[in-house]
């Protein structure tokens, strides 16, 4: 009898459903091999795959980075719109310029690539590019704005983890021309100063955080500034410094209708493209943000005042026969008359004493109220952001008055002074000045007026008046009709006025039977001449600079000259509604 066959064990029903699903139910083992090949051969493609598809990923692993870095830049480096003068010349502009960065974790051999990249570009600082490469940071700036000679000479040394980024670069084609009206900016093309700034202020700044800037074309911004005028302006005060040893020269033209300013100019100034001399203290604008006493142009505001009050005329006596003594101060004429004399003298032959005693007329009350009304001591606010507040007595007694009434104790920006002046002969409205291109409607919109039209015609009379037989003689340009007040005031020096330090200046309208422009000229210590005689009051310096200022300026304003016109009194005062 034979040995029993041992039963075959039964598969569990896992497995057979298992190989049912991937074999079938009647499979060889031959069919069974191929499939556990195809799966292996499946498993090491997917596998291979896998890691090609991460190879990928790090092949535009860096130009993705690169790209958020690029957006991440352009939020503080985006373009910005040109800014151009009121004939579409342009002053300020963006081009492209390339910036070198690094990637500290992508850079195998540090050291290397230090010497390598100090070497190709000898200004690099190779303490500062070593400080940076060794941190773990994933980014950092190496130099901004390279040449680009420079960019190829390092593209050729293909150093890992060493790029360039294109940002947008601001320039200046205008140089020193117009730097402090239109300011600058810094590395990462934001505002710092001027026009610049006031743009980033309007809304520019938020859109470069937010990402929303690009590099689209903007509108450009339109200035009320004529780069023509700025340019001989700026030429006649750099002569004129020079000339006089002035410590500094200054100046304005400004459209008395609509507020404009058609051109300013503070020197010493800066070259914006080289942000290094903005820096230097002397080089502040120093008729927006300096504050003065601004001596006997000061006067223009006392005899205004006393005219719109209707208490006094044009030939009102005032004794003048000796010095004014009040308290422990004297108030003394440079060129004393010692006799009574009329108003009109005491515009013509700027009398302190006179002034003085005009001032006091009115009172005290009365003469801070006028001086209020015309902008005078409030702080004066434009698009420029650099502005300062006058400097004003803090308790206001009758001698605060006598000293005002001629230029002294009260220190103001030269701009609102020249905003005041504008409204004494523009027929007695007060608008605020602007850098921005303003339309007739658009000033009549905002004026405010202050004094009477009558007023305003007697101080164009006293102006021009000035300009035929008192101290702004050598300015009267013939064919243009130009009256002005000059003004001399010896500064305060360790808390005593100077007899030798003065700042001169000098107001010009032009022409003053229907004024248009305003012309200022200061400077800053003028040193006596022989052809000066050994004066430095301002009809010797300030004055004859302000004259070839207007003769330069006139034809570019589209001023015609007009020759043979009858004097003030029979030009001026016989079209004003009341002649005195």
């Amino acid at each position: 009898m034979s040995a029993a066959t041992p039963a075959k064990p039964t598969e569990p029903w896992r497995q057979r459903l298992i190989r049912s699903l991937l074999y079938g139910r009647n499979v060889d083992r031959a069919a069974k091999a191929r499939a556990r090949v195809g799966l292996a051969i499946l498993a090491f493609a997917s596998v291979y795959a896998l890691i090609g598809g991460r190879l990928v990923m790090f092949a535009i692993g860096a130009d993705a980075h690169g790209a958020r870095r690029a957006a991440a830049q352009e939020v503080v480096a985006t373009a910005r719109p040109d800014i151009v003068d009121r004939n579409g010349a342009i002053l300020a502009t963006d081009v492209k310029a390339a910036s070198l960065f690094g990637e500290p974790r992508r850079i195998i051999d540090k050291d290397e690539a230090i010497e390598l990249l100090t070497a190709t570009v000898p200004d690099l600082d190779e303490a500062e590019v070593r400080e940076r490469l060794r941190t773990r940071k994933g980014f950092v700036w190496l130099k901004r704005e390279v040449t680009a000679n420079q960019q190829q000479a390092i593209h050729k040394l293909g150093i890992p983890g060493i790029g360039f980024l294109r940002e947008n670069k601001r320039v200046y084609p205008t140089g020193n021309e117009v730097a402090h009206l239109i300011g600058l900016v810094n590395i990462d093309n934001q505002g710092i100063a001027g026009i610049e700034k006031w743009l980033d202020n309007q809304g520019l700044a938020d859109l470069h955080r937010a990402g929303f800037a690009t590099d689209r074309p903007q509108k450009p911004i339109e200035l009320s500034v004529d780069l023509r005028v700025e340019h001989a302006l700026r030429d006649e005060l750099l002569k004129a410094k020079d000339k006089f040893h002035a410590k500094a020269a200054s100046g304005i033209v400004s459209n008395v209708k609509t507020g404009e300013i058609v051109a300013m100019v503070s020197l010493p100034d800066f070259d914006p493209n080289n942000p290094k001399e903005a820096h230097d203290p002397d080089r502040i604008n120093r008729l927006t943000t300096g504050v003065y006493e601004m001596g006997s142009t000061f006067k223009a505001f006392t005899l205004a005042m006393a005219l719109d009050s209707g208490k006094i005329n044009l030939n009102t006596m005032w004794d003048a026969r000796g010095n004014l003594h009040y308290g422990k101060f004297t108030i003394h004429d440079s060129h004393p008359l010692g006799r009574f004399i009329n108003t009109k003298e005491v515009f013509t032959y700027s009398s302190n004493i006179g002034a003085a005693r005009i001032a006091l007329g009115q009172g005290v009350e009365a003469h801070k109220a006028f001086l209020a009304k015309m902008g005078q001591l409030t702080r004066l606010r434009t698009e420029l952001p650099e502005s300062a507040a006058p400097l004003i007595p803090r308790r206001w007694s009758e001698l605060n008055t006598v000293t005002a009434a001629f230029g002294q104790g009260l220190s103001v920006a030269p701009l609102q002074a020249v905003m005041g002046i504008n409204a004494l002969v523009n027929g007695g409205y007060l608008i605020p000045p602007t850098f921005m291109k303003r339309t007739p409607e658009e000033a009549t919109a905002l004026a405010k007026r202050v004094v009477r039209t009558d007023t305003s015609d007697k101080m164009r009379y006293l102006m021009r008046l000035n300009a035929e037989i008192g101290t702004a003689k050598t300015a009267d340009v013939k064919g243009y009709y130009v009256g002005g007040k000059t003004g001399t005031s010896e500064k305060v020096i360790n808390g005593r006025y100077a007899k030798k330090r003065v700042l001169n200046s000098f107001t010009a309208i032009l022409p003053c039977d229907d004024p248009k422009y305003h012309v200022l000229i200061m400077l800053d210590e003028p040193q006596a001449l022989p052809e000066t005689h050994g004066f430095i009051t301002s009809g010797w310096n300030a004055v004859p600079t302000g004259g070839k200022v207007i003769e330069r300026i006139a034809p570019l304003l589209g001023l015609e000259p007009r020759f043979d016109l009858p004097p003030a009194d029979r030009l001026i005062l016989a079209a004003s509604r009341t002649t005195q």
